[in-house]
C-alpha cells in the first residue's frame, strides 16, 4: 500500500511539474491577446473571435477525446497537447496577422482538450476519494504558480525591449515572449515524456466499459458548468479594455494589480480543495459561485488600480474554493471506468457555454454599454448557486 501511494505522489508531482512550465503564458494570456490583437488592427468581434476559436475546438474534439483517453490511455493526448502548445507559440512569433492569431487560437484549442482532459482523468485515477478535491486543487497551483513566472517574464522582455528599443523597432518584445513559451512547451513535454507513467485502469485497455450513467446530480451539474461557463466568458474579451478605459492606467500597473489573484490561486486551492474533501463539494461551490457574482457586479464600480487588486484577489479566492469541488464532484459521480468521457463531457458543456459567451459579451459591450456584461454575469451566477444549492444531491462519500 506504502509503494502505491508513492508511486501515486511521483505520479501526481510529475504531473505538476510538468503543467508548471507548459502554464507560463497562462496568466498573461487573457491581458496580452486583447491588447496584441489591438496592436495589429482587430476588432471587438475579432478580439472576441480569438476567444471563441478556442472554445469551439474544445466543444467540438472533447468527448471525442475523453473516449480516448479511456480506450488509448492518458499519457499519449497529454503528450500531444504539450507538443501542441509548443506549435502554437511558433505560429504566434511569427505572424502579425489577425487570420494567423485565429490559426494559433484553433490549435491551441485542440492541444488544451488534448492536455487538460488527459491530466484530469489522471488525478483522478490516482488520487483516493478522501484527496480528490486537494489534489485538484494541487494541480490548479501548480498551474497558477508557473503562470505568475510566466507573466513576470512576458512584462521583463516588454520593458527591456521599450528600454532598448530604437526608432526603426516596432515588435514590442511580442515574438521574444512568444518564442520563450515555446520553449518552456518544450521543456513541459521532456519532463512529461521521460517521467509520466500511464494511469488508465488495466481493464480499459481490453474491455469495453460501460457508458457513462446519467443521473440527476450529473446532469444538474453539465447544465450549470455550462451556463457559467457562458457568463463568466462574456468579461473576458472586454475585460482589459473596459478597465484600461475606466482606471487610464499603464497596462505594466493593471498587471500588477492581478498580481496577488496569482498569489490566490499559487497557495491556497488545494488548501481549499482540503475543505471540500472535509465538508463537502456542494458547500465549497455555492460560496465560489455567490462571491464570484459579488466581485462581478462590483467591477463597473471601480474607481483605481488598487480596489481592482483587492477585488481581484477575492475572486481568486472564491473561485479557488469552488472550482476543485466541482472537478472533484465529477470524478465522484461517475465510475472508475468513465473518468476520460466524463471529463470530456463536463469539459463539453463548458466550452458550449465558453463558445458563445466572448460574442455576447462583446455585444452587450458594444450596443448596452461597457458595464453591461458584468452585472449580467453577476446575475447569472448568483441564480447557478441558488439552483445548486436547493437542487444539487451530494452522492455518499466513504469515510
Amino acid at each position: 500500500m506504502d509503494t502505491i501511494r508513492a508511486e501515486s505522489h511521483d505520479t501526481l508531482r510529475t504531473l505538476r511539474r510538468s503543467l508548471w512550465w507548459i502554464s507560463l503564458p497562462f496568466f498573461i494570456l487573457t491581458l496580452l491577446l486583447p491588447l496584441y490583437g489591438k496592436e495589429i488592427g482587430a476588432s471587438v468581434v475579432e478580439i472576441g473571435l480569438f476567444f471563441s476559436v478556442f472554445f469551439l475546438m474544445t466543444v467540438l474534439l472533447r468527448p471525442v477525446v475523453g473516449w480516448g483517453t479511456d480506450r488509448f490511455g492518458r499519457r499519449p493526448f497529454f503528450l500531444l497537447g504539450l507538443g501542441g502548445f509548443a506549435v502554437t507559440w511558433l505560429v504566434f512569433a511569427f505572424t502579425d496577422q489577425t487570420w494567423g492569431i485565429l490559426v494559433a487560437r484553433t490549435a491551441q484549442g485542440v492541444a488544451s482538450s488534448f492536455m487538460w482532459l488527459a491530466a484530469n482523468a489522471i488525478t483522478a485515477d490516482v488520487a483516493g476519494e478522501a484527496e480528490r478535491a486537494h489534489a485538484f486543487g494541487a494541480l490548479a497551483q501548480s498551474s497558477s504558480q508557473g503562470s505568475i513566472v510566466g507573466a513576470f517574464v512576458a512584462m521583463t522582455i516588454i520593458n527591456t525591449m521599450i528600454r532598448v528599443s530604437s526608432s526603426d523597432y516596432s515588435g514590442g518584445g511580442w515574438r521574444e515572449i512568444f518564442l520563450v513559451y515555446a520553449v518552456a512547451s518544450l521543456v513541459a513535454l521532456f519532463i512529461a515524456w521521460r517521467w509520466l507513467p500511464e494511469t488508465r485502469p488495466a481493464q480499459e485497455a481490453h474491455a469495453a466499459s460501460p457508458p457513462v450513467r446519467w443521473t440527476r446530480p450529473w446532469a444538474l451539474l453539465l447544465l450549470v458548468t455550462g451556463v457559467t461557463a457562458a457568463s463568466w466568458t462574456m468579461v473576458s474579451p472586454v475585460l482589459i479594455i473596459f478597465l484600461q478605459d475606466r482606471l487610464n492606467v499603464p497596462m505594466d500597473r493593471l498587471a500588477w494589480a492581478f498580481l496577488p489573484a496569482g498569489l490566490v490561486w499559487a497557495l491556497l486551492p488545494s488548501r481549499l480543495g482540503t475543505l471540500a474533501d472535509r465538508f463537502g463539494r456542494k458547500r465549497l461551490m455555492v460560496l465560489g459561485l455567490l462571491g464570484a457574482a459579488a466581485v462581478s457586479g462590483l467591477v463597473p464600480r471601480l474607481a483605481n488600480w488598487i480596489a481592482l487588486a483587492v477585488l481581484w484577489a477575492a475572486l481568486a479566492l472564491f473561485s479557488a474554493a469552488g472550482d476543485p469541488a466541482e472537478q472533484a464532484l465529477v470524478a465522484d459521480l461517475t465510475g472508475d471506468d468513465q473518468r476520460g468521457r466524463a471529463f470530456g463531457i463536463y469539459a463539453l458543456a463548458g466550452g458550449l457555454g465558453a463558445t458563445i459567451g466572448p460574442l455576447g459579451g462583446a455585444w452587450l459591450y458594444e450596443v448596452l454599454g461597457p458595464s453591461t456584461p458584468f452585472y449580467a454575469n453577476a446575475i447569472v451566477l448568483t441564480l447557478c448557486g441558488i439552483v445548486l444549492w436547493i437542487f444539487l444531491e451530494e452522492p455518499r462519500r466513504l469515510t
